[in-house]
């Protein structure tokens, strides 16, 4: 009688563990129960600036900055592209397609290559990787091209950018010119200067006295080669040739 006993509380004290785990169970589900997100994502991005905040950053000068780029550390900023990207000629494409010839090359440049839907409307109105172009995408790429496959959350130092874009020009790209400096931006130049440069057009009769070297002030214009800009022609136009077809000191229409 007494061994049925024993067996019988061994088998109660296994019902009634059994039952204390449910019971815990069910109690911290209803405590700690969470919601699924409505939308799943991965993209992170740095926040929006304020509104009424600072005005929008210029595109960097490439003509002045480009020569002077460090290349090396580019290169060490590709370092963070390795895991999808190749860059050597020939090379196959990663996650993401081989970049090797991409700076002034065709947007979806490489062969076989499975681009995204977003990448290939993209194309349509910007079909090439010109500067302006890889420094907006490298900066935020799901901004830039919203829709894009490339989960790349961006790089935010403008001069990491810079030299990536010099390293990633170093192979490959090195025909793909590098346009003139933007005489309006270099350093200690004037409103007049940027004019006489060709870069904005000189109202009729206004600020003769401040730009000395252009026009007729109280005598016959001077005709020496200090005072005619290098793009100047027979028919100047409101803006210098280099200038117009690198559309420095402007916003970029593709943009």
């Amino acid at each position: 009688m007494s061994g049925d006993l024993k067996w019988n509380k061994i088998f109660g004290a296994g019902l009634g563990t059994a039952f204390v785990i449910l019971v815990v169970q069910q109690v911290s589900g209803a405590i700690y129960h969470t919601e699924p997100p409505e939308k799943m994502g991965y993209f992170v991005d740095a926040p929006e600036e304020a509104a009424g905040g600072a005005e929008a950053e210029l595109p960097p000068d490439w003509g002045t900055l480009l020569p002077v780029a460090d290349v090396a550390a580019g290169e060490a900023a590709f370092a963070r592209c390795q895991a999808c990207h190749n860059i050597q000629q020939g090379g196959a494409n990663g996650i993401g397609p081989n970049l090797f010839g991409v700076v002034g090359g065709p947007v979806m440049h490489a062969g076989g290559f499975a681009y995204s839907d977003a990448m290939a409307k993209h194309k349509a109105e910007a079909p090439t990787w010109g500067y302006d172009q890889l420094n907006s995408f490298i900066t935020a790429p799901g901004r830039y091209v919203p829709g894009t496959k490339m989960s790349f959350a961006g790089i935010r130092d403008t001069q990491t950018r810079i030299n990536l874009i010099a390293y990633l020009r170093s192979q490959g790209s090195g025909g793909f010119a590098v346009p003139a400096p933007d005489p309006a931006r270099q350093p200690g130049a004037t409103p007049a200067e940027a004019a006489a440069a060709g870069d904005t057009p000189v109202a009729p009769g206004a600020g003769e006295a401040a730009a000395p070297n252009g026009g007729q002030v109280g005598g016959a214009p001077d005709t020496s080669a200090a005072a005619q800009p290098e793009s100047q022609t027979s028919n100047p136009a409101p803006m210098s040739s280099e200038a117009n077809a690198t559309g420095l000191g402007q916003n970029s229409p593709q943009r």
